[in-house]
């Protein structure tokens, strides 16, 4: 498994004064070390070019290529990939105890994992482990939180969301959102029989639905054009492989040609170290064929035991996200047992702004104990990259740092 790790970089602030942040991208099968790092919150851009919003100035960054067989990361035998979120907390484990053996300036500077879409749902269960390995002394580092952005936590509450978020915002009309409740529907059928790998299927179906309806709305960002119709697989391909164009759509996207080329050229010659036989996200549909069973399982009773654990807990979406919809993450949200939840929900919500003199909302928020959300304005499902000052503010507030 391939890490990769910048240190930080504040004007005013030594490293050993900030936080450690692990990065988790989705997919499952998309690339942290690629995508998160020159898409969203490393130093660079895909250009090469420096970032101003890079959360480097706030922490120190860990991108994990995960799970194995995504990006840098690479399996011999395809029997070693995951295959449950298990499974994936597992490796991920073997990975930080190394870590912090081997940096132990890191072992006392305050450590929290930051996620994005399936990214979230893996968070949640590695945040858990790293809990308890705390908790039992089996892993050296200060433990201080997860948070969870436009996470596939509860794959279903999404999807039973999609209708309802079109429809509001004009993109569907009566007969259409007829026709996306319909679908919607069947996945819930579906889900209720334990029959998860055609939920899956059933997901890709709804989708094509809702494209048909919305003439190709962008799932990731409602507003802006969608990027990814030019990687959609021929219906013959689809037949005889169904998972491959859900890779297509939610993978592939974020293994651009840019990216692609950058990673696979000058990044991997700097780098040295990638064995001749790996390709930069050459195995990541391989990844997410092998996670299929387990893509649309909920990890709501997770993020229970992360509360009732005392972990600290945040939770923040975009706006304009149509894969995981903002109302969706509040769906679950409602479901969580936490005995303090009623309390949470009785509390309104506060406007944020990014600076002391702005006068545009940029975001809601609201905080009771360890449970913390935050509404993202004018951000999609990539809220770093839509709302790079805005997601910086956010990274400072869960940390605790001086705004």
């Amino acid at each position: 498994m391939f890490w990769w790790l910048y240190y930080a970089d504040s004007p005013t602030q030594n490293f050993t004064q900030l936080p450690l942040i692990l990065w988790l991208q989705g997919g499952p099968g998309a690339s942290g070390c690629g995508y998160g790092n020159f898409e969203e919150i490393g130093p660079l851009d895909a250009d090469l070019k420096a970032r101003k919003t890079t959360w480097l100035q706030a922490a120190s960054l860990l991108f994990v290529d995960n799970p194995v067989g995504t990006g840098y990361s690479y399996v011999n035998d395809s029997l070693a990939y995951a295959t449950d979120l298990s499974m994936v907390a597992s490796d991920m484990m073997v990975v930080l105890r190394e870590f912090f053996k081997s940096k132990v300036e890191f072992q006392t500077i305050p450590f929290y994992i930051f996620s994005e879409s399936y990214g979230g749902k893996m968070a949640a269960a590695i945040a858990l482990e790293v809990h308890k390995a705390v908790q039992a002394g089996t892993i050296k580092c200060n433990f201080h939180g997860v948070a969870l952005g436009d996470s596939w936590i509860s794959p279903l509450d999404s999807v039973l969301a999609w209708g309802p978020y079109l429809y509001s915002t004009s993109f569907l009309d009566d007969q259409g959102l007829k026709e996306v409740t319909t679908a919607a529907k069947k996945i819930l059928n579906a889900m209720n029989t334990g029959a998860f790998k055609l939920a899956t299927l059933l997901w890709d179906k709804a989708e094509d639905i809702i494209e048909k309806n919305t003439n190709g709305v962008n799932f990731y960002n409602i507003l802006t054009p969608d990027s990814t119709k030019d990687t959609a697989l021929s219906s013959a391909a689809t037949e005889t492989t169904p998972f491959l164009r859900l890779f297509q759509r939610h993978v592939k996207n974020q293994i651009n040609d840019k990216l692609s080329d950058l990673m696979n050229g000058p990044i991997r010659k700097k780098l040295k170290i990638i064995p001749d036989h790996v390709k930069w996200g050459g195995q990541s549909t391989g990844v997410f064929m092998n996670m299929a069973e387990d893509f649309m399982k909920n990890a709501i009773d997770i993020v229970d035991s992360l509360l009732e654990a005392n972990v600290n807990v945040t939770v923040y979406n975009g706006q304009l996200d149509l894969i995981v919809p903002t109302i969706g993450q509040e769906a679950w949200l409602r479901k969580l047992k936490w005995p303090k939840l009623k309390e949470f929900n009785a509390l309104k919500w506060q406007p944020l702004y990014t600076c002391p003199k702005c006068t545009e909302t940029a975001a809601f928020y609201k905080s009771y104990c360890n449970l913390s959300f935050f509404w993202i304005l004018k951000a999609g499902h990539m809220v770093p990259a839509d709302q790079g000052d805005m997601a910086l503010k956010m990274l400072r507030m869960v940390t605790q740092q001086k705004q």
